[in-house]
């Protein structure tokens, strides 16, 4: 670990000589790929540079073991314990700064709300994790923009398909992928019973050209007229698009623009990042090696999360997490959530590599 960190340090200098020299500072491409590389550099050596001064303070502490006053010896033995204990803590930070990262987690991320099971409930509560999903993306600073929605009749959506444009997005959404359960009286029970509904959130990270390239022979592209709740139409030209990739059978439709030409785009950008993921997924399922107990990232089929309102409780079933503040939760309060499972993660990666 020390002959990689000592490589990583000589490469960080030889990235602040690079973002002085002029003929770098020109060249707005080379500069811009060194400042990144320099700045995800910048999280490890100082850690590193941490670990190497509590290594030197060890080596001195048990030097001085061997002094002839009693006193010095005595401060050196109380010091040792605790050096001891601050070096497995950065040498633990450093372990999950050196384990391979995803490359998807800079991504920006499409995210696709469902209603499953509880009718109408099912359609509100879509609604209400759309608003979570959105309040939290609005704390980040980050850009939401929606492709496709299916509104519900009694309010929320059936359906809803939205983009968060932002650094990190998809490596701070993509634990929210599986069925999130709510347990709740819904405003048309009149006898104040507990029901039970289900939402499904699917999580893809967006699409680039470089990622996939899709022949525009294999795809079908239909026009329609936009509709809302019921069916009823909502515009008077044929603005609405559906695109289906032939050879996967993957769909994508757009209708929330007035413009084909602007459907058009949003639309291939969900079938771009659709069929990314059914790659992903397959490449994945043909990994012996995958560690079991993972926090999944990716299925849609396993209960994840309940909320339950009655007594304002949220659990996350995968890691036992259970917080008592479901209203400001609801409110989008979620990087607690996101923080644990992350850190869930890190931990079972870990143990994999020892």
């Amino acid at each position: 670990m020390i002959k990689k960190l000592k490589g990583i340090e000589e490469r960080f200098i030889k990235l602040e000589q690079l973002l002085s020299d002029p003929a770098v500072i020109s060249d707005q491409k080379k500069y811009r790929d060194y400042l990144i590389e320099h700045g995800e550099l910048n999280k490890i050596v100082p850690v590193f540079r941490e670990y190497e001064g509590l290594l030197e303070e060890h080596k001195e502490a048990k030097e001085l073991l061997k002094d002839n006053d009693l006193e010095i010896r005595a401060m050196a033995r109380e010091e040792i314990p605790g050096l001891d204990s601050k070096i497995e803590a950065v040498k633990s930070q450093l372990n999950i700064l050196l384990m391979p990262k995803d490359p998807r987690d800079d991504k920006n991320v499409l995210l696709e709300i469902r209603a499953g099971t509880g009718g109408e409930e099912a359609g509100i509560f879509t609604g209400d994790l759309f608003r979570m999903y959105s309040r939290y993306t609005e704390s980040k600073n980050w850009a939401m923009e929606i492709v496709e929605k299916n509104d519900s009749s009694s309010g929320g959506f059936k359906e809803i398909v939205f983009l968060v444009r932002g650094k990190g997005a998809f490596s701070s959404f993509k634990y929210e992928s599986g069925t999130h359960r709510v347990q709740r009286v819904p405003e048309t029970e009149a006898q104040g019973r507990v029901h039970t509904s289900a939402v499904t959130v699917a999580v893809l990270p967006e699409a680039e050209d470089i990622d996939i390239d899709i022949n525009p022979a294999d795809l079908k592209i239909d026009v329609f007229r936009s509709s809302g709740p019921g069916g009823q139409s909502v515009n008077t030209t044929d603005s609405a698009v559906r695109i289906t990739h032939i050879p996967t059978g993957v769909t994508a439709t757009c209708q929330d623009e007035k413009s084909q030409h602007k459907n058009k785009a949003k639309a291939m950008g969900v079938l771009k990042s659709r069929i990314l993921d059914a790659k992903v997924r397959e490449e994945e399922g043909k990994r012996a090696a995958e560690r079991k107990g993972q926090v999944g990232t990716g299925d849609r089929s396993g209960r994840i999360r309940t909320y339950n309102f009655p007594q304002g409780r949220m659990t996350d079933h995968r890691i036992g997490l259970t917080l008592y503040k479901l209203d400001s939760i609801m409110e989008g309060n979620i990087q607690e959530i996101i923080d644990e499972l992350k850190t869930y993660n890190q931990v079972q990666a870990l143990k994999e590599i020892a």
